[in-house]
Order: C-alpha cells, then sequence, then structure tokens
C-alpha cells in the first residue's frame, strides 16, 4: 500500500492514493464535517480520481458529518429575500455532490467512524457501499428542527425500504449501527479499531476487478431502477451484451476457459 502524502491540515479533505483506490477524509472536524460551500467544492473535486478503482470516503473528528451549517442557513433568512438565493445555491451543490457520487464510474464507499446525521447520512445512503464502526449513528433529524429532510430523502429512500426511510424522515430519531444495518443503510459493522482497515480490504478487494466493468454495471444497475419490468429487462440486456463486447469482457470469458487470473486491460 502506497504512502499517503503528508496532510494539509488547512485543507478541507485530505486525500490519499493507496495505490488503485483513493480514500478522501473530511478534514474539519472541529466544525463536525459540515457540508459548507468549502468542504462541498473540495469534495466534488477530490472525487475526480480517473486513476483510481474504488474511492473511499471517511472523515476525521467526532462527527463523519452533521449535514448544512444551519447557524449560516438561519443567518441568511435576514437577506433581502429571506434566503431563497442562498438556498436555491447551497442545495443546488448539494445535489449535484451528490449526483456525482451516484453516476461516478468507481464504486464509492462510505466509512463512517461517527454520528451522520441529516446531509451527512445523505452522504452515507449515496455512496454505493457503507462500512460503518459500531459506534457510528444515524439520523435525518432536520425534522426535529422544523426543516423536513428531503433532500437526504433521494438517496435514502433509494437505499432502504420506504417504510424505514419514513420512520427516520418523520421521527427525525438517531439510530445505531445495528439498526443502521437491519434496514440496509450499511454494509457492515466493525470494531471502530478496524474500521480503516477493513474498509480499505473491502475497497482493494473490488479495486482487483475490471475498471471497465464495475463503470458499465453501476450505470446499468442505476439506468434499469425503477423502469417497469419490461424495460428493465431490456436495459439490463442490452448492457450485458455490451459488457460481453468489451475488452474486458471478452478477457473475463477466455481467462475462464483457460483457467487462469484474467489480465484487465487497465492494469
Amino acid at each position: 500500500m502506497d504512502m499517503p502524502p503528508t496532510p494539509d491540515v488547512a485543507a478541507p479533505v485530505i486525500v490519499e492514493d493507496h495505490g488503485r483506490v483513493r480514500r478522501i477524509v473530511l478534514n474539519r472536524g472541529a466544525g463536525r464535517n459540515l457540508l459548507t460551500h468549502e468542504m462541498m467544492a473540495a469534495l466534488t473535486d477530490a472525487l475526480d480520481a480517473p486513476e483510481a478503482a474504488v474511492v473511499v470516503i471517511a472523515a476525521d473528528g467526532p462527527a463523519f458529518c452533521a449535514g448544512h451549517d444551519m447557524k449560516a442557513m438561519a443567518a441568511h433568512h435576514d437577506d433581502a429575500d429571506g434566503g431563497r438565493d442562498y438556498f436555491v445555491a447551497l442545495f443546488e451543490e448539494c445535489s449535484a455532490l451528490m449526483r456525482k457520487i451516484a453516476t461516478l464510474p468507481q464504486p464509492v464507499i462510505a466509512e463512517v467512524h461517527a454520528v451522520a446525521v441529516a446531509a451527512g447520512c445523505q452522504l452515507v445512503a449515496a455512496c454505493d457501499l457503507a462500512v460503518c464502526a459500531d459506534t457510528a449513528r444515524f439520523g435525518t433529524t432536520g425534522v426535529t428542527f422544523g426543516l423536513y429532510c428531503t433532500t437526504p430523502a433521494v438517496p435514502l429512500t433509494r437505499t432502504v425500504a420506504p417504510k424505514h426511510a419514513a420512520e427516520l424522515l418523520m421521527t427525525g430519531d438517531v439510530v445505531g449501527a445495528q439498526h443502521a444495518l437491519r434496514i440496509g443503510l450499511v454494509n457492515r459493522i466493525v470494531h471502530a479499531a478496524e474500521l480503516t482497515r477493513e474498509t480499505m480490504a473491502l475497497a482493494a478487494h473490488i479495486a482487483t476487478k475490471s475498471a471497465a466493468v464495475l463503470a458499465l454495471g453501476k450505470r446499468a444497475v442505476a439506468e434499469q431502477g425503477g423502469r417497469p419490468l419490461a424495460e428493465a429487462y431490456a436495459c439490463a440486456s442490452a448492457a450485458m451484451v455490451d459488457n460481453l463486447l468489451l475488452a474486458d469482457g471478452r478477457e473475463g470469458l477466455a481467462a475462464f476457459a483457460e483457467k487462469r487470473p484474467a489480465d484487465w486491460q487497465d492494469r
């Protein structure tokens, strides 16, 4: 595993490239890693990792991410327009970040060590996979403060069953790691001391697969989701054909027939 670069403690995020895995660490722990403009812009930029096969999003400090800066939001109620322009820009930027995660060619894994609430929970749900420590907690807490978490609901309702999502959204309750695992918000729970090792091991395992195949598959699964059954199968079947015609699709079948490890193009 490559040694990470010397971190810039002033940077909103720290980027560590470990071979074919990029690990992005939210680096505003003292501020609970709020999704400020600065944080979202830095995270958006860090996601551009064409040489990486897998991306991990982690965080430093007592919280994984506590969502948006509600004090800043409240202050903009004093604007001439009541804050409308500020709020529109804020949620457009956040939505663009979440869409980028969803459409990134690489699998994205959330490494969650602590509390992830509101837009922080949205960030976890937007990732393809999530590994959390037994100390992690999750919630869409906005309703408690008079703000229904409609944007976090977008990936949340695509990740967990509707009634589980509704309970989180309507109660604003913060739940533990075991509950998050039970409803499908996270894939695995590990001891806090093993979180990074276990997450990076999962990332490294996925990184052994063909990047082209992973990208095609991630895109195809997203495209067929929510379509009527016949359309979904048509979309998925077309993707299977495209996959078989990829160089790595040909190589995978040849390797299987010849009983040897595959030699993917991106290697």
